[in-house]
Formats: structure tokens, sequence, C-alpha cells
């Protein structure tokens, strides 16, 4: 708009009016634009999506880059109740290049299973300690060279700079290539939510990330990273993992657990605690890892084999216990709620029938529930009056439950869930009473301590079937003798009561063939004292010990 010229003078009160009637049209008829967020961001010290909703992880690091053809563990992972799978990817330099299309796969296979996508380059891991570690700024050209695979995926996508990028040798540089990196990335064009993992091996135990986190992130230009501080035996008390995330939080930083286990060889991480406090302070973590570990952490597996079927007892504690995944996870606005995507449930499977009852085991089938955009799994729940308790999670319309108290009634239920995490209305519920066993195979007991330290020790059961016919199913009980506490266990799912153990068989330890054994390790607490138990019952049968 112009003013037009007339052959007469104005007023000085009329052209006022004229030139204020024309400053106000322009407030009216030109508002300042403001572009829309780009999907993640960072603000006030919370990722956020891109519709402003506050967005907390809940999920696990799956292996990709070792195991590329487990491409169904996308959707076995979303069908356990995760919202988040941070992806192991490699740049080649120190494992098998994942080239652009493979990343486009991943990304488009996180989509589909409604998972938003962390991926990491792990060629990083250890740097200055590990032999053939690579650098953060081979990371970031890695990135670049396989953007077109992530140009658009704000919304779904958050890229983990670099695993773990430095050992305990020269992680002082860590503040300084870490700021390198996120830099080459912007001045890339990279709109993305920045991921960036600790020195130390991920653990920080320097402090070198807290106590510079404030400087990295001011030198992000878009003001969009978020830290990651991954918890293994340097975070093995409360206080420890209490102090470290607070500090942060207190800060205004964004902080998620990346990686964390219950157990490992540099010391026994307070699981416990990193799930209390995180749910505490609505912080995200991501679990280490699916399955396909090796090297002596076997353990960290949370399926066997990658069978969604096959929960270990870490898999069950960290998605199915107190603060785990199917508790406290909330799906990306993006798919649901907040996204339009689908929030109608699956019908409720059939009610359940059992087979193959003994006194410990029984085998549950139902009539497979109905969904618009599909079932990808089914929840078994332990029915309890006004309560219940999750047992297993199936993507099949059957399910072997074992470890069952013999000579008891169980009530049992099935949930069945969608690709959105939509649950299902509960099934018709089925009782069952397990045998009393009869006369139980013999079996054979072998305790012993593994190592110590102030407060706590290492242990391991070997528990042997001496009979002629295989164990299918089984409970070990045990009474310490002091006041010894278990805090983790694998092999099995451990229950403690004052002094009495009780332990049921892990899927993948259930059958034990005549003259057969199986393995079991635990780490527990303990007073100045620690001796031995010196009794053990298998099913309710006494056991030789030795």
């Amino acid at each position: 708009m112009r003013l037009r010229a007339t052959p007469t003078a104005a007023r000085p009160a009329t052209v006022a009016a004229a030139l204020l009637a024309l400053f106000l049209s322009f407030l009216v008829l030109t508002p300042p634009a403001e572009a829309a967020p780009t999907g993640f961001r960072v603000q006030n010290g919370r990722l956020l999506e891109a519709n402003g909703n506050d967005f907390v992880m809940r999920g696990v690091n799956h292996a990709h880059t070792w195991y590329p053809d487990r491409i169904s563990s996308f959707a076995h992972i979303k069908a356990k109740g995760a919202n988040t799978v941070r992806v192991v990817l490699a740049n080649g330099d120190r494992w098998t290049r994942n080239d652009t299309a493979d990343v486009a796969n991943v990304v488009s296979q996180c989509k589909q299973n409604r998972l938003i996508c962390v991926l990491e380059v792990h060629d990083t891991t250890g740097y200055g300690e590990q032999s053939g570690a690579t650098t953060l700024s081979r990371a970031a050209d890695y990135w670049i060279s396989v953007k077109s695979a992530l140009a658009g995926q704000e919304d779904y996508v958050i890229v983990n700079i670099g695993n773990e990028p430095y050992g305990n040798t020269g992680y002082t540089a860590w503040t300084a290539d870490t700021k390198a990196a996120v830099q080459k990335l912007r001045a890339a064009g990279f709109d993305h939510t920045l991921m960036v993992d600790a020195p130390n091996w991920g653990q920080d135990w320097a402090f070198t990330m807290r106590d510079n986190a404030a400087s990295v992130f001011a030198a992000d230009p878009d003001r969009n990273t978020v830290f990651s501080i991954h918890m293994y035996g340097v975070y093995n008390t409360a206080a420890k993992v209490n102090d470290y995330l607070n500090r942060f939080v207190e800060a205004k930083l964004p902080i998620v657990v990346g990686e964390f286990g219950h157990n490992h060889s540099d010391g026994d991480p307070d699981e416990d605690a990193i799930l209390a406090t995180t749910r505490q302070l609505r912080l995200g973590y991501l679990g280490w890892s699916w399955s396909g570990n090796g090297g002596g952490v076997e353990y960290l597996d949370m399926v066997t084999g990658f069978d969604p079927d096959q929960l270990t007892s870490w898999g069950q504690r960290l998605f199915n216990g107190a603060d785990g995944i199917a508790a406290t996870a909330e799906e990306a606005a993006v798919y649901s709620g907040g996204g339009g995507g689908d929030t109608t449930p699956p019908t409720a499977p059939g009610t359940p029938t059992a087979s193959g009852v003994t006194s410990s085991s029984v085998t549950l089938t139902w009539a497979a529930a109905s969904d618009a955009t599909g079932v990808t799994g089914y929840d078994v729940v332990r029915v309890g009056g006004s309560t219940e308790s999750a047992i297993t999670s199936s993507t099949r319309t059957t399910a072997t439950l074992t470890g069952l108290s013999p000579a008891t009634s169980h009530t049992f239920a099935v949930y069945a869930r969608d690709a959105a995490g939509n649950r299902s209305p509960r099934s018709g519920t089925v009782t069952v009473t397990t045998s009393s066993g009869g006369s139980s195979p013999a079996c054979g007991v072998g305790y012993r301590v593994t190592g110590s330290w102030s407060g706590g020790f290492q242990g391991e059961i070997v528990l042997r079937n001496t009979g002629t016919s295989a164990i299918n199913g089984w409970t070990l009980r045990w009474t310490f003798p002091d006041s010894q506490r278990i805090t983790n266990l694998w092999g099995g799912t451990a229950t403690q009561s004052g002094s009495e153990v009780s332990v049921a068989a892990a899927s993948y330890t259930a059958t034990i063939p005549a003259s057969g054994s199986v393995t079991l390790g635990f780490t527990a607490s303990r007073s100045t004292a620690n001796p031995s138990p010196t009794a053990f019952t298998l099913n309710g049968a006494d056991c030789s010990v030795s």
C-alpha cells in the first residue's frame, strides 16, 4: 500500500491521522511470521515434540549393524511397549558401513512400528583407548554422507553423533571435539535434535560432560542438543544415580540414560534406582540391549536368540517390572493422540485354554484378537482378585508359562496390543491348578562365591538333574543363613522374603535334561559374614548340595 498525491495540502492533524491508520493497517495485514519448530526440540531443559508435547524416551538398544537381518526386532520391541529404539550403526571405520539405503530402511521400520529412532555411530566407542576407534569428526562426516536418508525426518529421528566417544585416556578433549562435531552437522544443514554421549566409556566418572554440558549446549546454534549418560558399574548406588541426574535437571540441561543394564563386568549398577529416578524426574532411558550380546556380557540380552517370547530376567525386569517400559511408556504424539494416529484398541482375545499342566508349568492358547492396523503382540497376566501382574508377552496366540508354584491355583488372562500401542480389553480368565509334582526328579546343587567386595558379592549356582527324565519347569528355593539379599539374578526370576529365596526358571533354563545342568548367576548384598546356604529344594524336593 502507498499514499496517493493530492493537489491541495492536507492539515497536520489529518496527515497524522492518515499515517496512524496506515501504520495500524500494516500491523493487521502483515503480522510477524514465526516458523513452526522442525521436529524435536529442547526447551527449558526438556525434550519436546514439534507440537510442544513433552517426550520421555522409554526403550531399548538394538545392535542392527551386527544383525542387519533381524528387521523383525523393531516390531517385537514395539510389541513390548517401547516408544523408542536406539539403533547401532557403523560408519565403516571399524565395522561394516551401513549405507544410505540401509539407514533409510531403519527409519522406515521405526516409523512403520511407531517408534522414535535414535541412531548412533558405534565406531567411536572408546576412542583414545580402544584400538580401531574413530573420532567424532569422522562420525559427523558419516551423518553428512547419509543425510538424504534423514532429511525431513526430524519428527521421527534423533541423531546420536557417536557412541561412548572416549575411553579413559585423553577424554579431556571431549568438550572441544563434541562442540566441533555439533557445529559441523549444523553447518551441513542438520535440523535434527542431536544427542551426545559422555566420555569414560559413556559413564563420565571424571564428570567431563557434567561440568562442560552448559558450554556444549551453548555451542549448538540451534540449542537442540541432548546429553546421554551410560550407567553401568560406576552407578552402583541410588545416591550416585540421583546426584548425577539431578545436577542436569537443576541446570535445566536435557539428559537421558542412553544405556544401562542390571549387571556388568565393571560392577553392579543399581537398575532399580535408575528406573525409579528417571520416572520421578521424567527423564528418558534406553536399556542395553535387545539381543545378540557376546564377549561375556550375554546376561544383558533382554530376549534369548532374538525370540520375543523368551524374555530373560533382565528383559522381564525392564519391560514388565516396577517403573519399567510397559508401566511408563507413552507413544510419541506424532503417531498417536496428538498426531491424529490410531487410537482404537484391538478386540479382546479369546478366553485362554490350558494344556500341558505340570507342577510348575502350563501352556495357554487363545483365539486371536482383531484390529484395523494389525495386532502386534499379546500380554499374559496373572489375576488375583482386583489386581494383576505381568507374566510374559508373546507375538503368537500361545505361551508356555514356567516357574509356577506346585499344588497351587493360578488364574490367567490375556491382552492384545496393536502397533500404535493401544491395548485391548482383557480376555476372559482361565484358572489352572498345578500338580503336586509327585516324585520330583533327583537334583543336585553346587553353590559358590565367585567374587566379593565390601558389602556385596557375586555367586553362582549350578543346578543338576541327577534323575533319569527331563525336568520341565522348576522352582528352586533356599534360605540364606545370614543377612544376604539378592540384588540381581540371571537364569531365572528371583523373589526374596526375609532370608528365604525363591527362583523361578527363565524360559531358556526351564528344561534340564537327564544328567544335564543349568547355571544361575547372581549378585547380592551382605554383612561382614557370608556363610553359604546348606539346603536347597527343587519343586519341593530336597537336593544334594556340593
